[in-house]
């Protein structure tokens, strides 16, 4: 392939995925931070709630069932926790959290936000459509990292002199964070 061709399958490839690039990396940085700030949740309203919760309770999926009913919650249940003392439900659109020895929580209800949950959905699917074209963006991903390590063959600038050097520690810097971390 001539220098030319791999200039203009690197430019192309690049000006295909531009938007999809930034849309990754949007998303990927607020997913990042997602236990600190919900980009994604738009909440509306916060309301405290007391319950009288027995001491032999046992929290199960139909005990949590009556309580979102109990709760006027008229919502699809996603999932609940409890950690230590507390009883963390999601819906999909609200968040209840009760101290299952006080009683007191509160019911957070949000809606989506728009462009930003779309933008985040990229990273969360699992449609075998969205899977295969994100299967072609990693290896078209892969075809713009090669072509634009032998794009530039002469100079001091080349992959070959010093390219490689910073290639390299492109890779090791986030190896040593995951051993790290």
């Amino acid at each position: 392939m001539n220098q030319q061709k791999i200039r203009n399958l690197h430019r192309d490839l690049g000006y295909f995925y531009i938007g999809l690039i930034i849309s990754f990396a949007l998303s990927g940085i607020l997913m990042n931070h997602r236990d600190n700030w919900h980009a994604e949740k738009y909440t509306i309203e916060t309301k405290a709630i007391k319950l009288k919760i027995s001491e032999k309770a046992i929290i199960t999926d139909n005990y949590v069932d009556s309580l979102s009913k109990h709760l006027e919650i008229d919502d699809k249940i996603r999932r609940f926790k409890i950690d230590k003392e507390k009883l963390s439900i999601s819906f999909e659109k609200n968040d209840v959290s009760i101290n299952l020895k006080t009683g007191k929580g509160e019911i957070v209800t949000y809606i989506k936000t728009p462009i930003i949950s779309s933008m985040m959905k990229l990273h969360k699917s699992t449609s075998n459509w969205w899977i295969y074209y994100g299967d072609i963006f990693g290896l078209s991903l892969i075809t713009i990292a090669f072509t634009g390590m032998i794009m530039i063959r002469v100079g001091k600038n080349t992959f070959s002199k010093r390219g490689w050097k910073l290639a390299l520690i492109g890779i090791i810097v986030p190896l040593l964070i995951l051993l790290i971390v």
